[in-house]
C-alpha cells in the first residue's frame, strides 16, 4: 500500500539526495541542530527527573527504616489496652505486623558532651517485625533486656557523645523527683549494646533505643504510648490510616509516615515540579528551532511549491508536506531522547564513577550525604508526559511555516525562474 504522494514528498524533503545535501548544506544542519536539541532536552529531562526520583525514594527507605508505616498512639500517657488495639488493626488486611513502643525526649550526658535525643522504648520480641533499625550494625536488639537499662544509640549520637559498646552513659529525663528544694531531674546510667546506622542524619544523630519496660519505668508511664503499624503496600498507608481512624475507638490519634514527613515530602515535590518546568522549556526552545529551519526549507523550496500547485496541489497538501517533514525531525530527535536518557539513566552508577576517576573528583562524599552514587528511578509516569510533551511542541513548531507555504503563489514563486 503505497503512501500518499504528500507523506512521500515530506519523507524525501527530510532525507534529502546527496545533490540536495550539497545545495542546502545549511539546512540540513540547522535541521540536524533541531533534531540533537530536542534530543538532548529529552534525555536531560528524564535524567533529572530520574535521579530526582531515586533520591526520593532513597531518603523515603531510610526515613522507613526507623519510622513506622502508620501509628497508632493515644493523645496524652499510656494506652490502657495496647494488646486490644494492636489486634484490632491487625483486622485491617493490610496491617501485616504490630509494635508498642514508648517515645519521650531526654538528654545524655557522657564527660563534658551533652546531647538531647529521642527515647524510643521497644520491645525485642516485635520491634524486628515492623521496623529495619532493629538489624543493628553493632550488636542485638535482644540485648536490650528488661531491669538492666542497656541502650542502643544511633551512629552519629555515639560518635558526638564519644562512646561504644560496652561504654556507659548517663540519661537525664525530664520527669524528676520532687524533693523541698525542687524538682530535681531522674539520672540513670544506661550501658551502649548496640548502634545502628539508618543512613539518615536526622534519626542517627538523636535516636535512642531502650526496652520498653526501662522506659516506662525512667519516664513514669503506666505501658506502651502507642502502636507501630508495618503495612503490606507503604503506598496505601494514608488510605489504611483513614480507615483505622474510622475504626479505632475515639481518643486515638493514627498517623501515616507521608503525614509525619508532610513538609519534607511537599518541598520534594515542588522541587520537582520546577524543573520539570525548567526542563520543558529547554525541550520547547529545542522544538522552536524546528520554525527557522522549516521557514528557510519553504524560502528554498518555492519554486518546487508553485510547480506542485500548477500541477494541481491543493495548499492542504503543500501543508501536509511541511508538517511531516517538522515532525519526522521531532519524532527522531523526541525518541533519541527518550532511549538515550534511559540508556544514562540506567547506567548512571557506573557512569558517573568513570568520570569521577577521570577528573579525580568526589561529586557525593560519603561523610556529607551518607550515599557515594547517585540514586536513579526512571518512571513510566515521567517519561510518556514528556515524550507526548515533545512530539506535541514539534508539531505546533510546524504549523507556521506550513500555513506560510501553503499560501505561496506559484506565479510570482516562478516569476524569475
Amino acid at each position: 500500500m503505497s503512501l500518499p504522494y504528500e507523506f512521500r514528498i515530506g519523507l524525501r524533503y527530510t532525507r534529502a539526495g546527496r545533490r540536495a545535501r550539497r545545495r542546502n548544506a545549511f539546512i540540513s544542519f540547522i535541521s540536524a541542530i533541531s533534531m540533537a536539541g530536542i534530543a538532548l532536552g529529552v534525555a536531560a529531562l528524564i535524567v533529572v527527573l530520574s535521579v530526582m526520583n531515586g533520591f526520593t525514594k532513597e531518603v523515603r527507605d531510610r526515613m522507613l527504616s526507623v519510622l513506622s508505616h502508620v501509628e497508632v498512639t493515644a493523645y496524652a500517657g499510656a494506652l490502657e489496652d495496647w494488646q486490644r488495639v494492636a489486634a484490632e488493626a491487625g483486622r485491617n488486611p493490610e496491617v501485616v505486623a504490630q509494635a508498642p513502643f514508648i517515645n519521650a525526649q531526654a538528654m545524655f550526658v557522657r564527660e563534658d558532651t551533652v546531647r538531647g535525643a529521642l527515647i524510643r522504648g521497644v520491645d525485642p520480641a516485635f520491634e524486628p517485625s515492623v521496623s529495619d533499625i532493629a538489624r543493628l550494625s553493632i550488636g542485638k536488639i535482644t540485648d536490650l533486656v528488661d531491669g538492666q537499662f542497656n541502650v542502643v544509640l544511633g551512629g552519629e549520637l555515639a560518635r558526638a557523645l564519644r562512646v561504644g559498646v560496652g561504654d556507659r552513659v548517663t540519661l537525664i529525663a525530664p520527669q524528676g523527683n520532687v524533693t523541698p528544694a525542687g524538682v530535681i531531674p531522674r539520672l540513670r546510667q544506661f550501658r551502649v549494646v548496640g548502634i545502628f546506622e539508618s543512613g539518615h542524619f536526622e534519626y542517627d544523630s538523636a535516636l535512642a533505643l531502650v526496652h520498653i519496660g526501662d522506659a516506662a519505668r525512667l519516664f513514669r508511664v503506666a505501658g506502651p504510648t502507642g502502636v507501630r503499624l508495618k503495612l503490606a503496600d507503604m503506598q496505601r498507608a494514608p488510605q489504611v490510616a483513614q480507615q483505622l481512624a474510622a475504626t479505632l475507638e475515639p481518643g486515638l490519634l493514627v498517623r501515616d509516615w507521608s503525614r509525619q514527613n508532610r513538609t519534607w515530602f511537599a518541598a520534594v515535590q515542588t522541587e520537582k515540579r520546577m524543573m520539570w518546568i525548567i526542563l520543558t522549556l529547554i525541550v520547547a526552545v529545542a522544538a522552536f528551532n524546528l520554525v527557522s529551519t522549516l521557514v528557510m526549507t519553504v524560502t528554498e523550496k518555492q519554486s518546487d511549491i508553485a510547480i506542485l500547485r500548477t500541477l494541481g496541489a491543493r495548499p492542504a497538501s503543500v501543508m501536509v508536506i511541511f508538517i511531516v517533514q517538522g515532525a519526522l525531525i521531532g519524532l527522531i530527535g523526541t525518541f533519541a531522547g527518550v532511549a538515550g536518557g534511559l540508556l544514562l539513566a540506567n547506567n548512571l552508577d557506573v557512569i558517573v564513577p568513570a568520570i569521577e576517576g577521570v577528573i579525580g573528583v568526589q561529586f557525593l562524599p560519603k561523610d556529607i550525604y551518607f550515599i557515594s552514587n547517585l540514586p536513579s528511578d526512571p518512571r513510566a509516569s515521567d517519561i510518556v508526559p514528556i515524550t507526548v510533551i515533545s512530539l506535541l511542541l514539534s508539531l505546533v513548531a510546524t504549523l507556521y511555516p506550513s500555513w506560510r507555504a501553503s499560501r505561496t503563489r506559484p506565479a510570482e514563486a516562478l516569476r524569475y525562474d
